[in-house]
């Protein structure tokens, strides 16, 4: 009789084992994904400004995201995802992060570009990690295709204690926006 009652409840178990096993080993290979295009853009970076490179090691922490943007004339949108790095006293943390944007302004275009921010202070960091909104302003010409082409822009953000540098990877747009972008999180790579 016991065994009748256990017997469901262990097979339902069994079946959803190798799903969870999918969905971890899924979580693994975004992670590894994540951490191979901040590892490239890092690098690119790097080459375009030397300087950087010191700058994140006398950071709080810093973080790189991969940022699809698309602007329809009078609206742009974006999505992305990236990972957060802080420094700590007993080794470097990662949280992996997503980020949704949505703006006013004249353009036409779509853009795939990479944002570093550099935290120059801890409690930027925290806020960046726990609240991660963004109200920036930016004007930019882009036209690139893998190594061909070049882009041009300004951008302002609103976050104290952040430096943000930017880098388009593909893409043509012309635009100039007022943007809010919310940073989180990402509930299924923590």
């Amino acid at each position: 009789m016991v065994l009748r009652k256990i017997l469901p409840s262990l097979l339902a178990a069994l079946c959803l084992f190798p799903a969870l096993a999918q969905a971890k080993g899924d979580a693994d290979h975004e992670r590894a994904k994540i951490r191979e295009m901040r590892d490239e853009v890092l690098s690119e970076m790097f080459k375009l400004k030397p300087e950087l490179k010191s700058r994140l090691k006398k950071a709080e922490g810093y973080a790189v995201f991969s940022n699809v943007g698309v602007n329809l004339l009078i609206a742009s949108f974006a999505g992305g995802k990236g990972v957060l790095v802080e420094h700590g006293f007993f080794g470097d943390s990662e949280t992996f992060m997503k980020m949704g944007s949505a703006g006013l302004g004249l353009g036409l275009g779509v853009k795939d570009f990479r944002a570093v921010f550099v935290s120059t202070t801890e409690e930027a960091l925290k806020t960046f990690v726990e609240k991660g909104w963004d109200f920036s302003g930016q004007a930019d010409a882009a036209a690139k295709s893998d190594q061909k082409g070049g882009t041009i822009g300004a951008s302002g953000s609103v976050l104290p204690g952040m430096e943000v540098y930017q880098l388009t990877k593909n893409g043509i747009a012309l635009q100039a926006t007022v943007q809010g972008t919310k940073y989180w999180k990402d509930p299924e790579l923590n």
